[in-house]
């Protein structure tokens, strides 16, 4: 079962990563973030989890440029 701190070293993995690569941003989305992780599709139902993950990591200069209309699933797309 996934918890949000399984997300939320995800996020940041992928934060210093683009860091590190010498980006200037990193576009995550949760779906891909999820998939690659395992377990999505799936029956677990962690997306919400992987979303506050994401939420949590998103400072005022950072930029949501997709979201569902719920604001939690797999096309939410933060910069």
């Amino acid at each position: 079962m996934w918890k949000v701190e399984d997300f939320r070293r995800e996020v940041k993995r992928r934060i210093d990563e683009a860091r590190n690569a010498g980006a200037e941003y990193a576009n995550i989305v949760s779906g891909d973030m999820y998939r690659e992780l395992g377990g999505y599709p799936g029956s677990s139902h962690s997306m919400p989890l992987c979303c506050k993950a994401m939420y949590d990591y998103k400072k005022p200069i950072d930029i949501t440029l997709e979201a569902p209309p719920k604001g939690k699933g797999a096309t939410l797309k933060i910069r």
